[in-house]
């Protein structure tokens, strides 16, 4: 097996993540010369935006699985097939349809990659640095956000009618890079492990861990138990649960936050408060920068403190700002106002990045046992991406029937909502090998039967 740097393995790994930045990010400068090219009602406007939403639903639960039995290295290539067709069939759209339909399509690569990027990186990932490294991912896709806001900048003096065509296609180059990328990306050690391939496994955990490790953690993967393919039977039996109750809350209330309300909308937040066109992309290009940047300094300190303070942080932080923002919208938004408005969307965005943006794609693709792990992923994936859709897609509607502080509020609601449920229900994972993680849930599952067996119940079988 060619030997490649670990640097490499991680920063391809994660190439995805940049993808599905920049395929989420684009819209919401392009939206504003889209609309104006094709005169899009509101309900139009919003079909274009959460149109790779629903793809990403589908790619979601369909790439996750197929990497439990075809791998993930080859899933990743395929991806990177559907992002190059789906940015071209964007930007060559002549009409409404076509431009929803290629954006479906393109949303299959999105949610195939929300899926497989998190897993991948769990699984080539030592255990002491496998928050920062599945970091990455989130450090990717705010990079791939700040790269279309930049690309929209700078399109953005064309006439409307090209400019978005622009912006959208750019994406097929980084899709091409990434499918050269995955020609020579390992496969992940633990697959290899499931389908008894060890010398392979240890021939990758040899690239990434020093010998002593190496051997250690491939002796670990052969002490589990037998490990078969599971499917949905599996995802839901008691043995699993406690992982898939944090994998779908997690990923239910990171939307319900509403950042990718704000992130596919700034521009229109922007111009709401009486910015113009150019100054609004311009806006979203600083926000950007913040958002990779603290994205950045949390990849670095991610194993500091556990996942759990690290969310009730971020959600504490989000639900403070959104008040401020609340308030701050209910004036009329001029000269000062304006900047201290953007201020308070940066705080926000800061505590996003720093926690519930990382956190949540490091715990799904870890929290879930090796057997059902692309399933579980996928899974949670699919929930994360129909939120998202419900969300965004009703933005634009709220919009016209709802003032911006009843809209900030809520989500500030509803991140009190998700801090409660962070304390009641998220288990520790940081530090923790996957195969401990895994431990822990049959630990629990014991327990649930012992208790069940106490009470003068019937246990249930899994």
């Amino acid at each position: 097996m060619r030997k490649i740097s670990p640097r490499l393995i991680y920063f391809f790994g994660a190439l995805g993540g940049l993808l599905f930045g920049y395929d989420t990010g684009v819209i919401s400068g392009a939206i504003l010369y889209v609309k104006r090219t094709l005169d899009l009602t509101a309900l139009e406007e919003g079909m274009v935006v959460s149109s790779v939403l629903l793809g990403a639903m589908i790619g979601a639960m369909s790439i996750g699985p197929l990497s439990d039995k075809f791998g993930r290295k080859k899933m990743v290539m395929f991806a990177a097939l559907i992002f190059l067709i789906g940015s071209l069939g964007s930007a060559f759209s002549p009409e409404f349809i076509t431009l929803v339909l290629s954006r479906i399509v393109l949303g299959i690569a999105v949610g195939g990659a929300s899926a497989l990027v998190p897993t991948y990186l769990a699984e080539v990932a030592p255990a002491k640095m496998r928050g920062s490294l599945t970091s990455l991912n989130q450090l990717m896709v705010m990079s791939g956000i700040l790269m279309a806001y930049i690309i929209n900048y700078a399109f953005s003096g064309m006439a409307h009618t090209v400019s978005w065509r622009w912006m959208l296609g750019f994406a097929a180059i980084p899709s091409a890079i990434l499918f050269i990328g995955g020609v020579f990306l390992p496969e992940s050690p633990r697959y290899l492990g499931r389908i008894k391939k060890f010398d392979e496994a240890l021939a990758v955990l040899n690239m990434l861990r020093e010998p002593a490790e190496a051997q250690a953690e491939l002796q670990e993967m052969k002490d589990a138990d037998e490990v078969e393919l599971g499917g949905f039977k599996e995802l839901f039996s008691k043995f699993v649960r406690p992982a898939l109750v944090i994998g779908v809350g997690l990923a239910i209330f990171q939307q319900f936050m509403g950042i990718n309300t704000v992130l596919y909308y700034a521009p229109t937040i922007f111009k709401a408060i009486g910015m113009g066109d150019s100054a609004s992309l311009m806006g979203t290009v600083g926000l950007g920068t913040v958002n990779v940047i603290i994205t950045a300094w949390a990849v670095r300190v991610m194993e500091t403190r556990g996942r759990k303070e690290w969310l009730l942080i971020g959600g504490v932080g989000m639900a403070v700002s959104l008040v401020a923002l609340a308030i701050l919208t209910n004036f009329a938004a001029t000269g000062i106002m304006s900047y201290v408005t953007i201020v308070a969307m940066a705080f926000y965005l800061i505590f996003f990045c720093a926690t519930w943006g990382p956190i949540m794609w490091t715990m799904i693709g870890e929290v879930f046992p090796l057997a059902v792990r692309g399933v579980g992923v996928g899974f949670s994936s699919l929930v994360n991406w129909g939120a998202n859709l419900l969300v965004s897609l009703m933005f634009p509607v709220l919009l016209q029937h709802f003032s911006m502080p009843i809209i900030f509020g809520v989500f500030a609601v509803m991140c009190a909502l998700a801090s409660f449920f962070v304390k009641r229900y998220v288990f520790e994972t940081r530090g923790r090998s996957l195969e401990e993680i895994e431990a822990t849930l049959r630990d629990r599952a014991n327990v649930a039967e012992d208790d069940s067996v106490v009470a003068g119940t019937t246990p249930i079988a899994h």
